[in-house]
């Protein structure tokens, strides 16, 4: 018995000091760290030369007469299919062989839309509401912590309004550059970056300070030469089109980190710097905010700099946060976190402003929700259901299940609106969709919401 007990026992037990030190190898240094690095890199481009990701060649898969009648414009296949033969100018698709179906790419799409938002009926939504005269609406997808499907969820819904006919910028706050790849983003360096953006905007503020230094007969501080090159830097220099005809990026790489560090010397050297508007008013002044319908901001893991710069830009903020006791802990601390930095902003803000006879700072966001991710009905219900009824209307009731699709798809670092369904059990595809599809439908309410609050009060101001 003694012998079958010891012969069951776990791994863990009986290890040998002398080969757990053999096997241990040398210490790692901090040069070993630059052989990871290079290791990964050559892994990387071998992947890439395989075809798992292909950033240079990308394309958009094309779209089949179902999946258009059935998820993008609102017309039966019948009807469809006659308009294409009553106006042989329209976009008629390609066929793989005689007498298949028909695809289309999605800026034929577009076109057919358009026609069918002219010419069809004006009950049907065929082209997606925005109302004109207002920016672009801002949406932060953030969360400090990892795993949560922050920028899966960022990268579904920018595609997802995409697919819905709206013009979408996708910016990557995110110095691992995650939804960079996801959209195939080639990013050098941080001049790439939002980094520029912020240089401008403190560059800007110390040349108003250092007039005023003049005036009072003081020493100007001098500008070095990142803010003096970043005073030329445009955002729109900054965006990159991406294998989606109307899904631009503003991309995101390892140097973006530096952010972090550079910032709060800034802000040391020039206490009236409103950090916190430099993408807003970097986005506004250069006309950012009207040729865009909805902007994406994914947000680094943690509460730094950048993602106050993409929280309080942002419109509208969702937090994405698995269905487990730990991840609404941690969603909780969150949102403490929250309270305090802005609260504490708004405070310092507000005391100046008092002294000063202006008025007071108070950020504002159209709507923030929680949104749970990788959600297993079978064995999550209960403890989403007590999620719910703590947070209430904060939680969206939209639960974004994890299906083989999602799966499948992100193995090959895309959308599952990238993929194609004939790889798929036609089941499986459709379900996979729906639960993106839900959490769309969720946001779009929101955006529409917010949208037309503004119109309402845009028309009441006289």
């Amino acid at each position: 018995m003694a012998s079958e007990t010891q012969g069951h026992l776990p791994p863990y037990f009986n290890i040998d000091p002398d080969q757990a030190s053999a096997a241990l190898g040398a210490p790692t240094t901090t040069a070993a760290f630059e052989a990871i690095a290079r290791a990964c890199d050559t892994g990387r481009q071998d992947l890439q030369s395989r075809g798992l990701q292909d950033r240079q060649g990308r394309k958009l898969r094309r779209f089949s007469t179902w999946e258009i009648t059935r998820y993008l414009i609102p017309v039966a296949t019948g009807h469809f299919r006659r308009v294409l033969k009553q106006n042989p100018d329209l976009p008629q698709g390609t066929s793989e062989t005689a007498g298949a179906a028909k695809w289309f790419t999605l800026d034929e799409v577009q076109r057919l839309r358009a026609h069918f938002g002219h010419e069809g009926s004006k009950a049907k939504e065929y082209l997606p509401y925005r109302p004109k005269g207002l920016p672009a609406k801002m949406v932060a997808v953030a969360n400090f912590k990892g795993g949560v499907g922050k920028t899966s969820t960022a990268a579904h819904l920018a595609m997802s309004a995409a697919l819905d006919g709206y013009k979408v910028l996708v910016v990557d706050l995110d110095s691992q550059g995650s939804m960079t790849s996801i959209f195939g983003g080639t990013v050098r360096d941080e001049w790439q970056t939002v980094f520029p953006l912020m240089a401008r905007h403190y560059a800007l503020q110390l040349r108003m300070e250092n007039q005023r230094r003049m005036d009072r007969g003081e020493a100007p501080v001098p500008l070095d030469e990142t803010l003096t090159g970043a005073l030329d830097v445009h955002s729109k220099a900054l965006i990159q089109k991406t294998h989606w005809p109307n899904i631009d990026l503003i991309g995101a790489q390892l140097n973006l980190y530096w952010a972090e560090f550079q910032v709060p010397v800034w802000r040391m050297q020039a206490r009236g710097w409103k950090l916190w508007d430099a993408l807003t008013d970097m986005f506004q002044a250069d006309g950012v905010l009207d040729d865009y319908d909805v902007i994406f901001l994914d947000t680094p893991p943690a509460l730094g700099y950048l993602t106050i710069n993409g929280l309080a830009a942002a419109d509208i903020l969702l937090v994405p946060l698995g269905a487990s006791f730990l991840e609404f802990d941690s969603t909780g601390r969150f949102f403490d976190m929250l309270h305090a930095t802005f609260g504490s902003i708004e405070d310092a803000e507000n005391m100046a402003a008092r002294a000063l006879g202006r008025e007071g700072l108070n950020f504002e966001w159209d709507a923030v929700r929680a949104v749970v991710t990788r959600y297993d009905g079978a064995q999550q219900a209960e403890l989403a259901a007590l999620m719910q009824s703590y947070l209430g209307t904060t939680l969206s009731p939209h639960r974004q299940d994890f299906t083989a699709l999602i799966g499948q798809a992100g193995e090959q670092v895309q959308g599952i609106y990238e993929a194609d369904y004939r790889d798929f059990n036609r089941e499986t595809y459709v379900r996979g969709r729906e639960t993106f599809d839900a959490t769309y439908a969720a946001f779009k309410q929101l955006l529409i919401g917010a949208w037309r609050r503004d119109e309402l009060a845009a028309k009441a101001t006289p």
